[in-house]
């Protein structure tokens, strides 16, 4: 699809549904997954981390088109059952679960539990064993470091996620003595948003150097063994986009290695992604509600804003601040690009999508799409502040527009589940809105 065919769904999907919007392009995702399958093939499969995006029409529609998804809450294992999820296909993550949802969870049959704690461990045991059942799990562990490169890495310090790698040998000890747990194998997943190849395949050797140690040592033969990506996106101008093949390239050597060790042969090696999938399949298209010149700066007030897209302003673990790639909606660009504060709504000085960026002349009415917003948008953000309605969420598949609007919330119990897809309304990509 050419970004001239793009941009007309994004102004039919304003014209249709409203704004602000989200839009998610299912080409998109489809290109990536494949980009993923030619680089990896069948040597690892991939899992999706639900936090990116959960938006129920998404998470069914990806059914089949990945292998497993990773839910971190009793919500998120809500929406997947509802989204016709296998829970036998799920990973839960997640260092704050509470009993309930570890219950929750094992009555469920989830895949594999994913430990952070030997609390949870101690939990989900006692839990297992009083149904009359034995919950495979993997252990997370926490490494010693990384590599430079990763937006956020959780390596080397104080962190909530895992067991550190220091008290790892003790923890499998424990875990292996728990009749109602069965240690299937483990789980790293220590950096994230990493542009720099070189750093990620090192992290990779790094993983499954860990993943050799600690199974010849504990004489673990792991069904399976789960790989935190950290692959990361182009976010801002001047990002390089990440260079997948010459990761495949290494990678492929490390795990033919491992493959030679009879203690791998039938492992199933996992890949997790959330963003690396979604994010750059995603606009918030927002609409241009008034201009105004104020010492000097000229800004454009948005209909869409912090409430919508936290990321985008910069309060979603940026260090410095830096603009989102955006572009207007549906008109030629006639005039020569000048600089723009971008903001949204709210009544706080804190909601800016945008400082001095450059783009062509903007005025009232006018649409602005915000990229990389497939990923990290609706539900990273403060949707209820100031009680602006909740922007409508559109699918597009094979050129027509499908409504995927979410209602936010929990089932107040897993008998009465939250009804998850409000509508699902298909608008062709040639009828007028």
């Amino acid at each position: 699809m050419t970004s001239q065919e793009e941009d007309d769904l994004l102004e039919k999907a304003a014209e249709r549904f409203g704004t602000p919007c989200f839009v998610y392009f299912t080409e998109r995702i489809e290109q990536r997954i494949a980009l993923l399958r030619e680089n990896f093939g069948e040597r690892l499969e991939l899992s999706y981390a639900v936090k990116a995006n959960p938006n129920p029409t998404l998470l069914a529609w990806l059914s089949g088109a990945i292998d497993r998804l990773d839910i971190s809450s009793a919500g998120e294992l809500r929406l997947a059952r509802e989204a016709g999820w296998n829970p036998a296909l799920l990973s839960f993550t997640g260092p704050g679960k509470r009993e309930v949802e570890i219950g929750e969870a094992i009555r469920a049959g989830v895949g594999h539990l994913v430990l952070e704690s030997l609390r949870e461990a101690r939990l989900a045991d006692r839990i297992a064993r009083r149904a009359a059942q034995v919950q495979p799990v993997l252990l997370r562990i926490s490494p010693e470091s990384l590599p430079k490169g990763f937006g956020d890495q959780m390596a080397g310090r104080p962190t909530p996620f895992g067991i550190d790698i220091e008290d790892a040998d003790e923890a499998i000890a424990e875990i292996q003595s728990l009749s109602g747990l069965h240690l299937a194998g483990f789980h790293i997943y220590a950096g994230t948003q990493c542009l720099k190849a070189e750093a990620i395949a090192e992290t990779y050797r790094h993983i499954l150097a860990i993943f050799g140690t600690l199974c010849s040592t504990h004489g673990l033969v792991p069904e399976v063994l789960v790989m935190g990506s950290g692959l990361g996106v182009p976010y801002h101008e001047g990002d390089t986009a990440l260079d997948l093949p010459s990761i495949a390239t290494s990678l492929r050597r490390e795990l033919a290695v491992l493959r030679e060790n009879p203690r791998f042969a039938r492992t199933q090696m996992v890949l997790e992604l959330g963003r690396y999938l979604v994010s750059e399949a995603g606009y918030l298209v927002t609409r241009v509600i008034s201009t105004k010149v104020s010492r000097g700066k000229r800004i454009a007030i948005c209909d869409g804003g912090m409430n919508n897209h936290l990321p985008a302003s910069g309060h979603f673990g940026m260090v410095v601040r830096r603009n989102y790639r955006m572009h207007r909606i549906g008109k030629a660009a006639e005039s020569p690009p000048e600089p723009l504060d971008v903001v949204g709504p709210l009544c706080t000085s804190i909601d800016r999508l945008a400082s001095g960026i450059e783009l062509p002349r903007i005025e009232e009415g006018d649409l602005l799409a915000v990229h990389n917003s497939g990923a990290y948008g609706l539900t990273a953000s403060p949707v209820h502040f100031i009680s602006h309605p909740l922007p409508e969420e559109i699918l597009v598949m094979a050129g027509t527009l499908l409504r995927a609007t979410r209602v936010l919330g929990r089932a107040s119990s897993p008998d009465d589940p939250v009804r998850v897809i409000d509508a699902a309304h298909p608008v062709a990509a040639n009828q007028n809105a």
